[in-house]
């Protein structure tokens, strides 16, 4: 007698293959749910959560009929979310936290490590020997005269704890090359002397006495042997802290509210290099809007004057600038532009005896990198300006010309407006990029130089992208936190510009 699975909504007998489509959805769900748990207990809640709504929605999706149309859609939402979505509320919920290089751990790691320091007490070191005796080991401590030989221990790399009695040293010892070998075994010996007292490696010449340097007093509450000070625990900063206000590091991720939004708005040191940093964002992305843009027009313009010949010829070189990588091409200018050694310095000394501070001086490196950025730029500008040229009608110019109109005022009248409104969200995207080019800074300038009396590193030629990225990863301690809370404004104010941007042109297009 044969069984047949029965689908619940069309009381039809289902296929083999719709079973087994069936149990991978289930198996692939259960994977996806299983690496959300891992996620989850390896402290990344908010990952694990996304990752467990991915896996719902793709069982949901994937097995039942009646989602059959989400089906093509999904992976996209999913990647989405996985890739765009959670990076985004990653970077807005760091904001709110002290996460940094001083605050990487949890606060009950960060107390295990706390707790692990030992303090060692070299003025009683005593020197030691090791003899051998068969598969196991003697450790002798003190003068050969006068010390303490060790138990038997095999020294296999564990951790063990051997009792030594008063003793004359060995007969025997293995050389000082040999003992060198078993020197990482060594360090996971402790040698209990008649006294209680505890010794341990310090080397490869001496043991001696070490002690924990803090001990839990409870209560999450920490003694400091040498001080006598009890630490007690600041989640509002995410530290120990001695009664008179030290830190003790390291410290613990905690969420501090809007302490770091309050650093950037009230903190003059932050304040007023990003505001200067804001503007000149501003201004080096409409900058490169408009000069790649018009550079790229005008030789647009010119390779269509139909009486110019090697057109083929001049288009292949005006292209090349966009055939090799960019990375590759801001190298090359980094070292043209060099001040002692530089080609374009010497072509200038040469000529007018001036050798400019490139490097140095904020206006020139400022300058310096719109020159590179048009030189990158106006290729793409370019060949997009010579495709919309071509959708220009000729008779309505020739028919301008006719009237009277000289060249300029037909392209003026003519071909520019009717090559604006295609152009326009070309040059939006052109903007919002040029807004974030920190590959550039970061290669050509390196964000330099920097700006004299500010809290954290400022140059005169960071961008608001490079401005954090030195934050989050270069040269101020990894403040994550600190990074966030600029990201999470520089999205908001990115967001607006775009917007009002978008709305601008718009209306202009429609005039």
């Amino acid at each position: 007698m044969s069984v047949q699975a029965i689908d619940a909504h069309t009381s039809e007998p289902l296929s083999f293959s719709t079973i087994v489509g069936k149990v991978v959805v289930v198996g692939i769900s259960v994977l996806l749910l299983y690496v959300a748990w891992v996620v989850y207990m390896v402290g990344q809640p908010m990952f694990g959560l996304i990752v467990m709504l991915v896996a719902l929605g793709f069982f949901c999706v994937y097995g039942f009929q009646r989602y059959y149309f989400a089906r093509f859609i999904y992976p996209g939402i999913a990647t989405m979310a996985l890739f765009v979505i959670f990076p985004i509320l990653f970077t807005i919920y760091l904001g709110f936290t002290n996460y940094g290089s001083f605050n990487l751990l949890t606060f009950e790691r960060a107390k295990e490590v706390i707790l692990s320091r030992t303090i060692v007490d070299k003025e009683n070191a005593l020197p030691f020997v090791v003899s051998q005796e068969g598969e196991q080991y003697r450790i002798f401590l003190g003068d050969l005269a006068n010390g303490f030989m060790s138990e038997p221990v095999r020294l296999d790399g564990t951790s063990q704890q051997v009792a030594a009695v008063a003793s004359q040293g060995p007969e025997t010892s293995l050389d000082r090359r040999a003992a060198i070998k078993l020197r990482k075994a060594l360090g996971e010996i402790s040698i209990i002397l008649p006294d209680g007292s505890v010794m341990s490696s310090l080397g490869l010449r001496e043991f001696g006495g070490v002690q924990p340097e803090f001990l839990d007093q409870g209560k999450d509450r920490l003694f400091n042997v040498s001080t006598g000070d009890i630490l007690t625990p600041d989640h509002s900063v995410g530290f120990y802290v001695t009664p008179t206000g030290d830190q003790i590091s390291p410290g613990w991720r905690t969420n501090i509210g809007w302490a770091n939004f309050d650093r950037i708005l009230n903190s003059e040191g932050i304040r007023a290099p990003m505001f200067s940093i804001f503007i000149w964002t501003f201004v080096f992305a409409v900058a490169s809007v408009v000069f790649t843009f018009g550079l790229g027009l005008l030789l647009a313009v010119i390779l269509q004057w139909e009486h110019l010949r090697f057109k083929t010829v001049y288009r292949i070189l005006l292209i090349l600038p966009y055939a090799v990588p960019g990375f590759i091409s801001i190298l090359v200018f980094r070292g043209l532009f060099n001040q002692n050694f530089g080609e374009i310095n010497m072509i200038l000394e040469a000529l007018f005896g001036v050798r400019p501070n490139w490097n140095t001086d904020g206006n020139l490196a400022r300058t310096m990198i719109i020159l590179v950025n048009t030189w990158l730029g106006y290729p793409y500008m370019m060949l997009l300006a010579m495709g919309f040229l071509q959708s220009v009608p000729e008779d309505q110019k020739k028919a301008a010309l006719i009237e009277g109109a000289g060249p300029l005022r037909v392209f003026f009248k003519i071909t520019l407006p009717q090559i604006i409104p295609p152009f326009l969200p070309l040059l939006l995207a052109s903007f919002a990029f040029n807004f974030n080019n920190i590959v550039l800074v970061l290669l050509l300038t390196r964000g330099g130089p920097d700006t004299p009396g500010t809290l954290i590193p400022a140059g005169e030629t960071d961008i608001l992208g490079s401005f954090t990225y030195r934050i989050a990863f270069l040269d101020s301690g990894t403040q994550f936190g600190l990074a966030g809370a600029i990201t999470l404004l520089i999205f908001i104010l990115v967001s607006a510009m775009a917007y009002a941007n978008f709305v601008a042109m718009r209306r202009a297009a429609q005039r």
